[in-house]
């Protein structure tokens, strides 16, 4: 019988094809208000890293001065100090460590006449692709000995690769950046975790365009390489690079990953134990607890879903509710019609609960009809929401996973409005509707 009500639902969208197409209308129109907003939110709040964010974790140690602090205050600045990153670096705690800042550079393309390109990028340790699972089309990443000497070495992105030198692999030819020449050791392939996690410095870096190159983080700081981002400094330095790596400025960030999510206490006791030791310097002066997030965490801290993200999705179902009013009234118009065919059923021997089957069959047709269309707005939704704010063009877009919640939340849109003018239907007394006829 299911499938004969469901044959009879698709029938009955030619009887009042303009009611019917106003309930789709008005159905799908919620549908994709809220599935857009929620497409976002899910896209924002994803996890960049599954298979290990448990198990990667970034540190944040307060070294700001303790003049104006109260026990309990915010941090600083989630960042970190050079003398820090590099202590750390230098440490044998955990199974990966990776200190990294973001940079920008002139690139020079191979034929002259093309100018150069201008590209953002990161100075990293090799540490950072195994720990971040970066994939390689050619080449693989710079040796320990270059990665501890600071080598003039790069590792390009394959968008970047393919600017330079098209569909050829460029491993072992040299591109030249701040008017040096790198050796190139490598090309990652397409990879672009969402949100970007590993160097936060706002949202708009968070859904940001993926990293044009990767250089040595010695090679950066040997070459006295400018950082692109933020930077805190509470209280004054002398000018110069050298005086820079010495301050208390925070312009760094830190990630370890430990081979198991058991051991965090380890790594928070290592922590503890660095900066006690480092107290005994003169540093660190406020006595703050340490803080240690995983990637999830870390998220969560630096408040990459803000709470206009989490609002929108609340406004926007509610604005489904208002619409599944509206198409309960349409449905409750288009039984009461059909009162006089239920009627006839029901003196014919049709059971309440075989009326009840059938057009509850019907309301979920037409929220199947109403899931298709609803497929496509939000589609438009999307597209539109991106042209209109930039950083969140990498999260506006539909995934299987919000495919398939498109079209149950329709069909339940549907049949959750239809649950009122299905049980009229059900009520209709059969000998009125045949003394009326």
């Amino acid at each position: 019988m299911f499938s004969y009500y469901s044959w009879l639902g698709f029938r009955s969208l030619r009887r009042n094809p303009w009611l019917t197409g106003l309930m789709i209308l008005i159905l799908s129109v919620g549908v994709a208000a809220s599935v857009s907003t929620l497409t976002i939110l899910h896209m924002m709040s994803a996890d960049p890293i599954p298979e290990k964010s448990d198990r990667l974790f970034s540190p944040i140690l307060d070294n700001a001065p303790a003049s104006g602090y109260h026990p309990g205050e915010r941090y600083g600045d989630e960042q970190m100090s050079y003398r820090d990153v590099h202590a750390l670096l230098n440490s044998d705690i955990g199974k990966y460590r990776a200190g990294l800042y973001g940079i920008s550079a002139l690139i020079e393309m191979p034929r002259k006449d093309l100018g150069v390109i201008e590209v953002e990028g990161m100075a990293a340790s090799r540490d950072f692709f195994p720990m971040m699972q970066v994939p390689m089309l050619y080449g693989e990443r710079w040796s320990v000995a270059d990665d501890k000497n600071g080598a003039d070495v790069v590792v390009l992105s394959r968008k970047t690769s393919e600017k330079m030198f098209g569909a050829e692999n460029p491993v072992g030819r040299t591109a030249t950046m701040w008017g040096r020449s790198y050796l190139i050791a490598g090309v990652m392939d397409n990879w672009r975790p969402l949100p970007r996690f590993y160097r936060f410095n706002g949202r708009n870096s968070a859904f940001g365009n993926e990293e044009g190159f990767i250089v040595p983080f010695y090679s950066a700081m040997r070459n006295q390489t400018p950082h692109s981002g933020g930077m805190s400094c509470s209280s004054k330095r002398e000018p110069g690079w050298q005086a820079l790596l010495d301050s208390e400025c925070t312009w760094l960030t830190f990630w370890v990953e430990m081979n198991k999510a058991s051991e965090r206490p380890q790594l928070a006791a290592f922590l503890d134990a660095y900066v006690s030791e480092q107290q005994k310097l003169g540093r660190f002066p406020r006595h703050a607890p340490n803080l240690l997030f995983d990637v999830r965490g870390w998220l969560q801290e630096m408040k990459v879903v803000g709470d206009d993200e989490k609002m929108s999705v609340w406004l926007a179902f509610g604005f489904l509710m208002l619409c599944l009013v509206n198409t309960i009234g349409l449905l409750l118009a288009k039984f009461s019609a059909r009162a006089a065919e239920i009627g006839v059923r029901r003196a014919l021997g049709a059971t309440r609960r075989q009326i009840f089957l059938q057009v509850l069959i019907e309301t979920g047709v037409v929220g199947l009809v109403g899931a298709i269309s609803g497929i496509l707005l939000s589609m438009l939704f999307l597209k539109l929401i991106s042209l209109q704010a930039g950083y969140l063009k990498t999260v506006a877009r539909m995934d299987w996973e919000m495919l398939l919640l498109t079209v149950a939340m329709s069909v339940l849109a549907a049949l959750l409005a239809g649950l009122l003018p299905t049980w009229r239907a059900c009520q209709i007394t059969p000998a009125i509707q045949l003394k009326s006829q």
